[in-house]
């Protein structure tokens, strides 16, 4: 299977989730977005970590695992998102020491804000995106005022009529109505709601 890379786009908000927040993967060669709900630490982590001025006054948990793998000369080669089961997302770690290869299981969270850390690119399979990944339009004027940003500010909208669905909602609708949810969810750029709904979708 082949491998697509990814970039970190943004972090926006989450509108139905106290806490949560939803991290932008995108395509790297292509126009898909890639949505992945993860928790309020690991997106304050992975936002410091792209915010080069930012220091905290004392290591977070990720630096301390970089601190740890630098003394111990670990490199965290390359993290590979490699499986998506029930609306789950795996990741890998690939390390290297002394020459020899090692992969280590990882919450997806966890591996892109360690990717970061040790400047590791982030990858997922070609069956992954084209199964999870969305295509959005986007503002070319918007997408440059948001290069110098890490939180997507255009992703804060208000909640449409499927951000009120909620998840055992989804289970009792068609799949003509989901993937119409999902074009709405998707105009008004709703990533978290479209990933919740692509993951019912997935499921069927």
């Amino acid at each position: 299977m082949s491998l697509v890379r990814l970039n970190i786009k943004g972090i926006s908000y989450s509108q139905t989730q106290n806490g949560a927040y939803a991290l932008i993967l995108n395509e790297v060669d292509g126009d898909r977005k890639l949505p992945i709900v993860i928790g309020a630490f690991e997106a304050q982590s992975i936002a410091i970590a792209l915010e080069k001025e930012i220091r905290p006054p004392r290591p977070l948990t990720h630096d301390l695992f970089k601190n740890f793998a630098d003394r111990f000369d670990i490199v965290v080669k390359q993290v590979i998102i490699h499986k998506l089961v029930d609306g789950v997302f795996y990741s890998s770690l690939i390390c290297e020491r002394d020459k020899i290869e090692e992969i280590i299981d990882a919450r997806t969270s966890d591996a892109i804000a360690l990717a970061l850390r040790f400047h590791a690119p982030i990858f997922t399979y070609k069956n992954i995106l084209d199964k999870a990944g969305i295509y959005l339009k986007v503002n070319p004027k918007k997408e440059d005022e948001e290069q110098d940003s890490i939180l997507v500010d255009d992703l804060i909208v208000e909640e449409i009529e499927a951000a009120s669905v909620e998840q055992e909602g989804y289970k009792n609708a068609s799949l003509e109505e989901l993937h119409k949810l999902l074009d709405e969810a998707v105009n008004n750029e709703d990533y978290e709601t479209a990933a919740k709904l692509r993951d019912e979708i997935s499921k069927r």
